[in-house]
C-alpha cells in the first residue's frame, strides 16, 4: 500500500505538525537519503510514529483504533500466538463469524496477515493503532495468565511436600546435640540448623526455582513495588505492596519457608548459613524486555527469616514532571530552578513518597551532552545513560559525605546526593552549590517548610541556606482512580467539613487559573469522584500519582530564615505567595478526577 507523497505533504502541513516553508526542504533531504518522506520525518523527530500512522489511516482509509483501555477476551487474543504478536506487533481484538479484526503498527506486513489468515481460516481486517495500545495489549497475554499462577505454585508446592521431611530431617540430625531443630538464640528467636550445603541443594530443586520465578513474574505483572515473604507459626504468608497498600497474595505451607528463603539468598549472593543477623543483597531479572532489579532484605524473626524485596524498574526514561503530577505555578518554579547553573534543589517526604523518582525525572531533563552529571546514591535505583552513578558502601568507608567529597574532584556540573543524612553531607552539599554546581538531594521532613529547620538542626548556617536553596518540593503518593469512577457533588455539610483541612478559595482560584473549571464555577457545581470496583481493580484504584507543594525561597522567606522563623511561619508566607499545600494540591487533583477526597484524607490530612 503506497502513500502518495503529495497527499502526505498536504496532510502534514494542514495538521500543523510541520510548517509549509519547511516541508519542501525536508522532502529534498528524504530524496537525497533515498527514504520515504513519512519514514524520514519520523526518524528525524519532526513527527511522531503515532501521528504518521494516523495520517496513513486517513489516506489509506484504514480505521485507526485505540485498544489501550480495552480488556481483551483471552480466547480472541490467543488466536495469534504470543511470539508472533510480539515479533510483528499484531493483536487480535475482535472476532466475528467469518472475520477477525487485528490491530497493527504496520499494515504493510503482509506475511503476518497471511500467516494469521491461514491459521484461523478467517478474513483478516487490519486496523492501525498506537505504540502505547500495542504495549498494553501485549501485556494482556501475561495478565491473562495471572489466574494460572496460583495453580502452578500449588503444583510445585505439592512436589515440595515430599521434601519437607528431608528439610526437617537435616535440621534434626544436626540439631540433636544442640537441643533440636529450633534452638533459641540470645534474642529468643528460633534458628533452623540446616547447613549451608543442604540449603543450597534445596534452593536448586526445580520446584523451588519455579515457585520463586512465578512469584517474581506475578509481582511484576501486578505492578507491585515490594514483595513480603513472612514466616509465621503455621504458614508462610506472601504479600505484595501495590499502589502503596499491602495485599495478601498467597499462603504456603510452613515447611517450604526455609527453601524459599534459601533460593532468594542464592540469587542475591547472601550467606546461606547466616540466620541470626540481617542481610542485604540484590539481583536482577528480565521480564517482557524490561530489566527489573530486586533489592533484598532478610531479617531474623521469631519463627524464621522474613524476606522483603523491593522491585526497581531499571533504565527509567519517559517520565515527565507533568506525568508525576506537577502543574501550574509549581511546575513553572521547578523549570526555573533547573535553569540555574548552581544552587540546591531539595525534595522531602517519608520513605516511599516518590522523592527519588522526582529527582531522576529532573536529572533526565538536565541530562544534556554539554553537562557532566554525577550522583552518589544508596542504593542506585535506576540506571541512566551518560550519568556517573556511585553506590554508597558504608562498610568500606564510602559514605554520602566521602562520595560527595570525591565527586567534587570529578569536574561535575550537576550533582545528585541520594539523601542528606548528617551534618557533614549537608555542609558539603551546600558548599558544592556555592561553588558553581547545581545540587539535587532529598530530606526526610513532613513539609517543604520543615526542610529549613531540619538543615539548621544539622548545623547549617542560615545565611548559607538563603544563598543556596532554590526550591523545596514536598510530596506524597496517592492512589489514582480507575476508569470506572463515579462523579458526585459535595453537600454543604461535606464542604464545611473539608474547610477544616484546607483553604477551598485558594484551590478554586488555582482551578480557574489552569482552566480546569469554568471561570464562573463554584463548589456547588464542581464534580468530585469516588472509586468503583471493576475487573481491573478490586477497590477502584489503579496506579498512583503525586501530590506536591513547591516552596520557592523568595526574598521575604530569606529574611524569615535569617530571623529564625518557624516552619509554620515560613509555610504561611509561602501560601500567601501562592503555594498550594499538599492537601490543597490533592483537592485540585480530586476535581480533575485523578483521585478521591477519601484518599487525600488518608494520605495527607495529618500533615
Amino acid at each position: 500500500m503506497i502513500i502518495d507523497p503529495n497527499q502526505l505533504k498536504k496532510l502534514i502541513v494542514d495538521s500543523g505538525l510541520v510548517v509549509g516553508t519547511e516541508i519542501d526542504e525536508l522532502e529534498q533531504k528524504s530524496i537525497k537519503e533515498n527514504k520515504p518522506l513519512g519514514e524520514f520525518l519520523v526518524n528525524s523527530g519532526k513527527i511522531s510514529a503515532d501521528d504518521y500512522r494516523r495520517m496513513q489511516s486517513y489516506i489509506l482509509g484504514i480505521p485507526f483504533i485505540d485498544i489501550s483501555s480495552q480488556k481483551l477476551e483471552f480466547e480472541v487474543l490467543s488466536l495469534i500466538p504470543e511470539p508472533i504478536a510480539r515479533k510483528h506487533n499484531i493483536i487480535a481484538f475482535r472476532k466475528r463469524e467469518d472475520s477477525l479484526e487485528v490491530a497493527m503498527l504496520d499494515t504493510a506486513d503482509l506475511s503476518a496477515i497471511n500467516f494469521i489468515q491461514k491459521k484461523t481460516g478467517l478474513k483478516i481486517l487490519p486496523r492501525l493503532t498506537t505504540t502505547e495500545s500495542m504495549k498494553s495489549a501485549l501485556i494482556q497475554y501475561q495478565k491473562s495468565l495471572k489466574a494460572d499462577f496460583g495453580d502452578i505454585i500449588q503444583q510445585e508446592v505439592s512436589t515440595l511436600k515430599g521434601l519437607s521431611g528431608k528439610i526437617n530431617g537435616m535440621g534434626a540430625g544436626r540439631g540433636a546435640g544442640l537441643g533440636g531443630v529450633n534452638s533459641d538464640d540470645s534474642t529468643g528467636g528460633r534458628v533452623d540448623d540446616t547447613s549451608g550445603d543442604d540449603l543450597r541443594k534445596l534452593a536448586e530443586d526445580l520446584p523451588v526455582v519455579r515457585i520463586i520465578d512465578t512469584l517474581l513474574k506475578h509481582a511484576i505483572l501486578q505492578g507491585a513495588s515490594d514483595i513480603h515473604i513472612e514466616q509465621m507459626e503455621n504458614e508462610v504468608v506472601i504479600r505484595y505492596r501495590i499502589d502503596g497498600m499491602l495485599h495478601d497474595a498467597m499462603v504456603l505451607p510452613k515447611n517450604i519457608g526455609p527453601s524459599i528463603t534459601a533460593r532468594i539468598k542464592v540469587l542475591s549472593n547472601l550467606k546461606l548459613d547466616e540466620k541470626r543477623l540481617p542481610q542485604d543483597g540484590r539481583f536482577k531479572i528480565e521480564s517482557n524486555g524490561e530489566n527489573v532489579s530486586f533489592r533484598v532484605s532478610v531479617l531474623p524473626t521469631y519463627y524464621g527469616e522474613k524476606t522483603v524485596m523491593r522491585l526497581l524498574r531499571e533504565n527509567m526514561t519517559g517520565f515527565t514532571l507533568e506525568h508525576l503530577g506537577f502543574h501550574g505555578k509549581g511546575l513553572e518554579l521547578i523549570h526555573q530552578a533547573t535553569g540555574y547553573s548552581e544552587g540546591l534543589i531539595l525534595t522531602t517526604g517519608p520513605t516511599g513518597s516518590g522523592k527519588t523518582t522526582t529527582l531522576y525525572t529532573l536529572l533526565d531533563i538536565l541530562n544534556q551532552p554539554d553537562v557532566n552529571i554525577s550522583t552518589v546514591e544508596d542504593p542506585v535505583e535506576y540506571q541512566m545513560n551518560r550519568v556517573n552513578q556511585t553506590q554508597v558502601k558504608s562498610d568500606i568507608g564510602l559514605t554520602f559525605a566521602s562520595g560527595l567529597r570525591s565527586l567534587l574532584r570529578q569536574d561535575p556540573d550537576i550533582i545528585m546526593v541520594g539523601e542528606i543524612r548528617d551534618n557533614e553531607t549537608a555542609s558539603l552539599a551546600i558548599n558544592a552549590s556555592l561553588t558553581g554546581h547545581l545540587v539535587l538531594s532529598t530530606l526526610h521532613t513532613n513539609s517543604a517548610a520543615g526542610a529549613v529547620p531540619r538543615l539548621i538542626d544539622m548545623k547549617c548556617e542560615p545565611f548559607l541556606l538563603v544563598s543556596t536553596i532554590r526550591i523545596i518540593i514536598a510530596q506524597r503518593l496517592v492512589r489514582e482512580l480507575s476508569s470506572s469512577k463515579e462523579r458526585y457533588i459535595l453537600t454543604k455539610e461535606q464542604l464545611e467539613s473539608l474547610k477544616k483541612y484546607t483553604d477551598l478559595d485558594m484551590v478554586l482560584k488555582s482551578l480557574k487559573e489552569e482552566h480546569v473549571v469554568a471561570d464562573d464555577a463554584d463548589w456547588s457545581n464542581i464534580y468530585f469522584y469516588k472509586p468503583v470496583p471493576d475487573k481491573e481493580s478490586e477497590d477502584g484504584y489503579k496506579s498512583r500519582v503525586g501530590i506536591h507543594e513547591v516552596l520557592k525561597v523568595s526574598a521575604t522567606i530569606k529574611e524569615m530564615i535569617m530571623k529564625g522563623s518557624s516552619s509554620d511561619q515560613i509555610q504561611d508566607q509561602a501560601r500567601k505567595e501562592g503555594m498550594l499545600t499538599m492537601f490543597e494540591d490533592g483537592i485540585f487533583k480530586a476535581v480533575q478526577g485523578h483521585t478521591s477526597i477519601e484518599e487525600i484524607l488518608r494520605v495527607a490530612s495529618s500533615e
